[in-house]
C-alpha cells in the first residue's frame, strides 16, 4: 500500500463492494401458512445499467405477492436487488427476471412485480409481470387447511381413533 493512498484499508468511510455479501435469495418458513395475506416490498432507489448505452437507469421496483410455504428474506432480497445495479439489462427482461427468480425460491400463491423506471428522454416505462399458482392446487391446501382446524378444534385434537 503505498502512503497516502486511501482505500478501504485505511479510511474507515470506504468500502470494498468487491466483497459485498453475495446475492444468494433466503426465505423462511410463512408464520400463517393457512391464511391469505398480501405482502408488499417496495425498492425505490434500484438502478441498473441500459445494455445499448451503458448509462445507469433508475427505477423503483415493487413486489407484491401472497406467500404460500416461504416468505422472503429481506436482507438477502436488497443485496439479490443491489446486484442488478452493474448489469446491462433491458427493463422488460429485468422485471421478468425478478419474478421468474423470486417465484422459484418462495414459491408464493401470487406475485406480481413492477417495475417502474425513470423518464429518460422524455419517456418513462413502466413493466408488471404477474404469477399464479395453478387453481387446483391452491384450493386443495386450503381445503388441506380447514380440514386441520376442524381436527384441531374436535375433541381429542384429531388423534386417529378419537
Amino acid at each position: 500500500m503505498t502512503p497516502g493512498r486511501l482505500t478501504h484499508e485505511n479510511r474507515p468511510e470506504c468500502y470494498n463492494f468487491s466483497t459485498m455479501p453475495g446475492t444468494a435469495l433466503e426465505t423462511f418458513p410463512n408464520p400463517e401458512p393457512g391464511r391469505d395475506y398480501e405482502i408488499k416490498i417496495r425498492c425505490p432507489e434500484f438502478t441498473s445499467v441500459c445494455p445499448k448505452t451503458g448509462l445507469p437507469d433508475f427505477g423503483e421496483i415493487v413486489i407484491t405477492y401472497t406467500p404460500d410455504k416461504r416468505c422472503l428474506e429481506l436482507k438477502a432480497l436488497k443485496y439479490y436487488l443491489i446486484d442488478f445495479r452493474n448489469k446491462g439489462i433491458f427493463y422488460e427482461a429485468v422485471t421478468n427476471q425478478i419474478l421468474d427468480e423470486l417465484v422459484g425460491a418462495c414459491s408464493p400463491r401470487r406475485m406480481t412485480v413492477v417495475g417502474d423506471f425513470s423518464v429518460r428522454g422524455g419517456i418513462s416505462t413502466t413493466v408488471t409481470a404477474t404469477y399464479e399458482k395453478a387453481p387446483a392446487a391452491r384450493a386443495r391446501r386450503r381445503s388441506e387447511a380447514r380440514g386441520a382446524r376442524r381436527r384441531a378444534r374436535a375433541p381429542g385434537g384429531g388423534a386417529p381413533g378419537a
